[in-house]
């Protein structure tokens, strides 16, 4: 193996989750900050609930009333086109009989 690649080894890293639990491993780096662990992840305490991770389901909703807006705006637009393209076409007519 080559000297000096290789990252320091700190056998007893602190593990800090977000509930307070806290617990020593060994690791690259001296101190590891999580959101859930096995103290308090829903699937180990059987509790039902979002763990929401920088606002993921907000911004999953604000992306869903958008979607919704412009399902409900996209028959109006279409009025407009085909209005649009009917004076087109009636320009077209009254050019080619000129």
């Amino acid at each position: 193996m080559r000297e000096g690649i290789h990252p320091a080894w700190y056998p007893q890293a602190k593990v800090i989750c977000a509930c307070g639990n806290t617990w020593n491993v060994g690791a690259a780096i001296p101190e590891i900050r999580t959101d859930v662990c096995y103290n308090c992840h829903p699937f180990f305490t059987g509790e039902q609930r979002i763990v929401d991770t920088e606002g993921q389901v907000d911004r999953f909703i604000k992306r869903l009333e958008k979607r919704q807006e412009t399902v409900v705006a996209a028959p109006a637009k279409a009025k407009r086109r085909k209005e649009k393209q009917a004076i087109v076409e009636l320009v077209d007519e009254e050019g080619a009989g000129a």
